[in-house]
């Protein structure tokens, strides 16, 4: 089966961060640079982060909830556009959500746009900036109880929590690879 999501159940965040496109790309896809995911109230797992950057591919990492309890996340890439977007199923294999490789429509899907801005320029910064969307969408064929339950998980919340990470953890970045 072939997910919809013409029903438009999920959200979208945006957040402008004072880094170039290129940086941003990195910082989702980059073993190394993929830290700023991590709660930084948690102590950060030792287990390394993994990223296969291909359509197909899997991101994984274990994130720590404390001492007694972890799980793997991440996502399957649907597609890349080098520097301009990245659209993947998010979970993993033995984590949550729990990804099924046979039914990758069946847990939500993520697509990052990584778009060039003049904001900065606006507010008399001339470092160069980035508009990120990030858009969480559940097919259209999950009942309105599991939408409800993944509604309930606070999904969006923690998400929105995410992304700030990720802007505290561009301040200081210069752009340089």
């Amino acid at each position: 089966m072939t997910a919809t999501y013409e029903l438009h159940r999920g959200f979208t965040l945006l957040r402008t961060l004072a880094v170039p496109p290129e940086v941003m790309f990195r910082m989702w896809t980059d073993p190394g640079e993929l830290g700023w995911f991590f709660n930084p109230a948690m102590p950060t797992p030792t287990e390394p982060v993994e990223v296969d950057l291909r359509v197909g591919g899997a991101w994984r990492q274990l994130m720590v909830i404390d001492e007694f309890s972890s799980y793997l996340t991440g996502g399957i890439y649907r597609e890349i556009a080098p520097v301009e977007k990245l659209v993947f199923s998010w979970g993993a294999v033995g984590g949550w959500p729990e990804i099924d490789m046979a039914r990758l429509d069946d847990v939500p899907l993520i697509t990052v746009i990584f778009d060039p801005t003049d904001a900065a320029e606006d507010r008399g910064d001339a470092r160069p900036a980035t508009d990120m969307f990030f858009s969480l969408a559940l097919p259209d064929h999950l009942t309105e109880s599991q939408v409800a339950a993944w509604e309930e998980a606070g999904i969006e919340e923690n998400w929105g929590k995410t992304l700030d990470r990720l802007v505290e953890a561009t301040k200081g970045e210069t752009g340089a690879a």
